[in-house]
C-alpha cells in the first residue's frame, strides 16, 4: 500500500474492512461526478451548520418584539426586513432550520425502521401476513397524504409533536412497499436457501439478511421523501396546526405574512424561499444516491 488511494481502489483486498471501505470510496467517487447532486449535498451541509451555529449566525433574538420597527423593507440592519410584530425574520430563517431538522429527523427515525420491517415481514413471509399488512398499506395510500395529516392533527390537537406524529402515521406506507418489493427479490436468492438449510429462523433471516439487503433502496427513499416531510410540515404551519407561535417554524411565517404579501411582500418571500432551497437540495441529493446506489 503506498497511498490511502490505492489501498481503497485495490481490486484484491486483502480483508472485509478494506472491501467495504473500497466500495463506499467507488461510490463517492461516482456520486462526486455529478454536479446537480453536489450541489444538492452543498445545501443540506448548509443547512446542517446554519442549525448547528445559529446563535452566531442570526443578527437578533428570533423571538424579539418590537413595534417600533414593525414591517420594515430589507436593509443593512434587517437583511430579510420584520414582520409585524417587528422581528427580525432573517434570525428567524436561521432559527427555523432547527424546527424543520427536528422534524424531519424525528419522523425519519419513526417512520424508516418501522416501514422496512412491515415490508421485509410482508414480502418475506408472504400468504395472509402479507395480504393483511398490504391492504392496511392500501387503506392509508388511499388518502392524500397532507388530508390525512391534517385529519390525524385534527384529532390529536395542534403543536410540534402532534405533527411530527401524524406526518409519521402518514408516511410509512411508501418505505414499506419498497422494502416488500425488495424482499421478494431478495429471498429468492440461493443465500437465503442456504441460510434457510442451516436452520435459521424466518424472523432471524428477516432481520439479519433481508433488511440489510433492503436498507440502500429505503436510504434512497428516505432522501427523496424528505422534500415531501418538510412541505407537509410548512403546511400544517401554515394552517395554524404545527407549531405554535411564538417558535420560528417557516411554514407558521408564510401564514402571518400572507395578509401582508403585496405590499410587504419580504415577510412570506423568504421563508417561502427557504423551504424551496431545502427541498431542491433533499431532491438533488436523493438523485445522486439513487444514480449511485442503483445496482443496475
Amino acid at each position: 500500500m503506498t497511498t490511502w488511494t490505492d489501498y481503497l481502489l485495490s481490486d484484491s483486498p486483502a480483508s472485509r474492512r478494506q472491501a467495504r471501505l473500497g466500495q463506499a470510496y467507488r461510490k463517492w467517487l461516482a456520486f462526486r461526478r455529478n454536479p446537480l447532486a453536489m450541489f444538492g449535498l452543498a445545501i443540506i451541509v448548509a443547512l446542517l451548520l446554519v442549525a448547528a451555529f445559529a446563535p452566531l449566525i442570526a443578527t437578533a433574538d428570533p423571538l424579539a418584539q418590537n413595534l417600533d420597527r414593525r414591517l420594515l423593507p430589507p436593509s443593512g440592519g434587517n437583511l430579510f426586513g420584520t414582520d409585524s410584530l417587528g422581528r427580525d425574520i432573517f434570525s428567524r430563517i436561521v432559527y427555523g432550520t432547527r424546527v424543520t431538522l427536528v422534524i424531519v429527523l424525528l419522523v425519519v427515525i419513526t417512520v424508516g425502521p418501522i416501514g422496512l420491517l412491515i415490508g421485509a415481514t410482508s414480502g418475506y413471509l408472504g400468504g395472509w401476513v402479507d395480504r393483511l399488512l398490504m391492504r392496511i398499506t392500501d387503506v392509508f395510500l388511499a388518502f392524500p397524504r397532507l388530508v390525512l395529516a391534517l385529519a390525524f392533527v385534527a384529532a390529536l390537537g395542534p403543536g410540534l409533536e402532534n405533527a411530527v406524529i401524524a406526518i409519521a402515521i402518514t408516511a410509512w406506507p411508501p418505505y414499506a412497499r419498497v422494502a416488500r418489493a425488495e424482499t421478494l427479490i431478495i429471498r429468492q436468492q440461493d443465500y437465503i436457501a442456504a441460510i434457510r438449510l442451516q436452520g435459521a429462523s424466518q424472523w432471524r433471516i428477516v432481520w439479519k439478511h433481508v433488511v440489510p439487503m433492503c436498507l440502500p433502496s429505503l436510504i434512497v427513499r428516505t432522501t427523496l421523501d424528505m422534500a415531501g416531510i418538510i412541505l407537509i410540515a410548512a403546511g400544517l404551519g401554515f394552517l395554524g396546526l404545527g407549531a405554535q407561535p411564538p417558535i420560528p417554524e417557516w411554514g407558521a411565517m408564510i401564514s402571518a405574512g400572507r395578509e401582508q404579501i403585496f405590499d410587504q411582500w419580504w415577510v412570506a418571500t423568504f421563508p417561502g424561499l427557504a423551504i424551496c432551497v431545502v427541498a431542491l437540495g433533499f431532491n438533488l441529493l436523493g438523485d445522486g444516491l439513487r444514480d449511485v446506489m442503483d445496482a443496475r
